[in-house]
């Protein structure tokens, strides 16, 4: 995978305040926005978020001037982190890289949820997103399928429906989702 930056890695970058202080401002804002949409969905307090940050009111309308900028912005952060993990896994055995990136991926969905169920898909940020990601993990499976280890009937599409549709179920908690999720991806593993 080379370092180039994705699309997303561009909006994050241009979204993000250059001063210390207001980047530290900034990230702790995302930080606390995802842990409560997270809790809370996309009804999570904004005036509970800034209490999270730990910083007030003002200083979040002066980062995210409307909720939908919040969303925006934890969503493109989101996929971000995803992208880069990408390619820091890529270094790793291939089965080892695409099931360490997906299990990365089921844990951004729950914040994908509670982002996408506000913005009703009408962000032009999305395509930037869903780009950046094919971008990103596509390569995974395919250096997976090339190695012998994962199916080659199946595109990175169905791969990620396959994962959503898992993390769209409510579990009891982390632990059985993940099993979940292992149980799957044996569907998805070859035997050699």
């Amino acid at each position: 995978m080379t370092a180039t930056p994705f699309p997303v890695s561009e909006i994050v970058a241009a979204r993000r305040p250059h001063r210390k202080d207001a980047a530290r401002n900034y990230d702790a804002l995302l930080t606390a926005a995802r842990e409560a949409f997270a809790e809370h969905g996309s009804d999570a307090s904004l005036e509970d978020i800034a209490r999270r940050a730990g910083v007030g009111i003002g200083t979040l309308y002066r980062n995210f001037p409307t909720r939908r900028d919040l969303f925006e912005s934890v969503y493109a952060d989101e996929v971000n982190a995803l992208c880069q993990a990408a390619v820091e896994l890529a270094g790793r055995e291939p089965w080892e890289a695409l099931t360490a990136w997906l299990n990365r991926f089921a844990g951004y969905m729950v914040t994908k949820r509670a982002v996408r169920e506000a913005l009703d898909g009408e962000s032009d940020i999305f395509q930037s997103c869903r780009d950046s990601m094919y971008e990103a993990g596509g390569p995974l499976l395919e250096r997976a399928q090339q190695a012998g280890v994962a199916r080659a009937d199946m595109d990175f599409g169905d791969l990620l429906r396959m994962v959503a549709g898992i993390t769209a179920t409510a579990f009891e908690n982390d632990a059985q989702r993940d099993r979940v999720l292992s149980i799957a991806l044996d569907g998805v593993r070859t035997t050699r």
